[in-house]
């Protein structure tokens, strides 16, 4: 199942570099990363909070154009392996040029050049504003992205701690990425609960939730969902990982698809969860029974929801029709 064709639209750019990477690159601008690894070279830490400390300092080192474009080729190279054909790639202005425009712009330029040298998949870019960086610094990210917006960056979206402020007091930034043209999601619905999502959807007017899942607290919304076709961007491994759910067999993934939610599966931060594509898609179908037809179905929904132009949506539909059915 590993190479069949699969689409993820739900991976930080950041957060997938490989801890070799990262490593290889302190070592050569002598940097020191203490408290990041533990002794077998993985990412440590001890929950979410934890884990956003431990992701920033990790992306120390991830200081310039030429920086990026070695992650995104690396984190490309990965996805490829696992049989990904398309990703979508949060990307963070504050990390990259510090909301410059002018360095936003360079940034992104080698982003993108490293992103066309892999071959067999396709990358689009959703620029992402972090929430605990606060709304001002989010309204610089929304012009950063609408100025940039065209055939590579397609999306605007919100990451970070969902203990900061309101999705509300995010609106304006959301309502500038909007008029440029760019498709909204944010992340809602892991440490925040049904409301939170609920909020997403009044305040922000997304099409897509980063997660989701704790909408199955609520069977109103799971039914507003299924009924104005929300896709949720699904991150099982990262769930169980940062103890959302103790087990995979007790994620909602499954009630969720049962119940008509389109839903779509992806890594989050794979190396920080200990996973894969490859990894989820086997996990899931021993805990579920799933079978290729639920697995076509899935990635049909990915696929219609990626933020993409027609031709490489059309493409992709081909390409999982012929792969999923033999």
């Amino acid at each position: 199942m590993t190479m069949r064709p699969k689409i993820e639209l739900h991976l930080h750019l950041e957060g997938a570099a490989p801890p070799k990477l990262i490593q290889r690159m302190a070592a050569e601008q002598g940097v020191r990363l203490d408290g990041v690894f533990d002794a077998d070279g993985s990412y440590k830490y001890n929950d979410f909070t934890g884990f956003l400390n431990v992701y920033e300092a990790a992306t120390q080192v991830l200081r310039t154009p030429e920086d990026f474009g070695r992650l995104t080729y690396a984190v490309l190279q990965q996805s490829a392996a696992q049989g990904v054909i398309y990703t979508e790639a949060f990307l963070s202005p504050d990390f990259c040029g510090g909301r410059d425009l002018g360095a936003w712009r360079d940034y992104l330029a080698a982003i993108q050049e490293a992103a066309a040298s892999v071959p067999d998949i396709h990358m689009r870019g959703i620029v992402t504003c972090i929430r605990h960086f606060g709304p001002e610094a989010a309204q610089e990210v929304a012009e950063c992205a609408a100025a940039t917006a065209g055939d590579f960056i397609t999306g605007f979206g919100m990451g970070g701690n969902e203990a900061v402020g309101t999705q509300g007091d995010f609106a304006r930034a959301f309502a500038r990425a909007k008029a440029a043209g760019l498709h909204l999601t944010t992340h809602a619905g892991e440490f925040g609960g049904p409301e939170s999502v609920r909020s997403a959807l009044d305040d922000l007017g997304v099409t897509r939730i980063g997660h989701g899942v704790r909408a199955i607290e609520d069977d109103a919304l799971v039914d507003r969902l299924a009924a104005e076709g929300i896709v949720l961007e699904v991150c099982p491994g990262s769930n169980v990982a940062l103890g959302l759910f103790e087990r995979i067999e007790d994620h909602p993934i499954d009630r969720l698809h049962a119940r008509g939610v389109p839903i779509t599966v992806s890594t989050d931060d794979p190396p920080f969860f200990h996973t894969t594509m490859g990894g989820e898609y086997a996990a899931l179908t021993k805990a579920f029974g799933w079978r290729s037809e639920t697995w076509l179905d899935i990635n049909r929904t990915a696929a219609r929801a990626a933020f993409c132009d027609d031709a490489t949506r059309n493409d992709l539909l081909t390409r999982l029709e012929t792969s999923w059915t033999t």
